[in-house]
């Protein structure tokens, strides 16, 4: 007798991963206002002066897009397809073009030297290989191009939000389409190979992922 998943033809991982993946997509729909909220202000005042081709890594549901100037030529690379229509939706609701391709993050779907600044905004978390994909984006930035940068990162070692981390990673990862909240991406920041790095911690009084990073690394 044939089973359910085998008449379905995908195994009870890629039933798994496809819910983790569906169910963070409408997670971050619903949630991303709340957030949005706390951070808007350092959003506002970092993506203040973009210009040119802004290359977006996992955009999520377009939250960043009502802060950025309505001339730049903007592409966005989002691997979780059940966000685009979210994504697609705030985009026409703004009035604004948008480049959307599925890619990924370790790849990135533009030309060598293309890019003039590249944003990621709760990304660098989830990345399978950060290193990789800091590589992938010094790639497609122009010489001088910028990478601007908000996330959440890894409390400090010893202390008990870190220990709850550590702890609640395994589970955090499956229900945050794998989401590390214990990772100390400002190391794999500052040892990419950017010409310069500038950035400053800040607390986002939330829950686990509370410890934040915000800054900009020149190529």
């Amino acid at each position: 007798m044939m089973t359910v998943n085998q008449i379905m033809g995908d195994s009870p991982n890629q039933i798994y991963g496809n819910f983790g993946k569906r169910f963070f997509a409408w997670m971050m729909a619903k949630s991303s206002g709340t957030y949005d909220k706390i951070i808007g202000d350092r959003k506002r005042s970092l993506f203040a002066n973009l210009q040119g081709k802004v290359l977006e890594i996992g955009p999520g549901t377009g939250l960043n897009l009502p802060y950025y100037p309505k001339d730049i030529h903007w592409i966005g690379i989002e691997p979780n397809p059940h966000i685009h229509s979210y994504l697609k939706k705030q985009a026409e609701k703004l009035n604004l073009n948008i480049d959307l391709r599925i890619g990924n993050v370790e790849w990135l779907d533009a030309e060598d030297n293309s890019i003039d600044t590249v944003v990621s905004t709760l990304v660098l978390c989830s990345v399978p290989n950060i290193d990789y994909t800091l590589q992938a984006i010094l790639r497609v930035l122009k010489p001088g191009g910028r990478f601007l940068f908000i996330e959440h990162v890894a409390a400090p070692q010893g202390s008990l939000l870190r220990q709850m981390q550590n702890r609640i990673s395994p589970i955090w990862k499956a229900i945050g389409d794998g989401c590390y909240p214990d990772r100390e991406t400002w190391i794999a920041l500052e040892n990419a190979g950017f010409s310069s790095i500038n950035y400053e911690r800040f607390d986002a009084t939330l829950p686990i992922v509370s410890p934040h990073i915000i800054g900009v690394a020149t190529k």
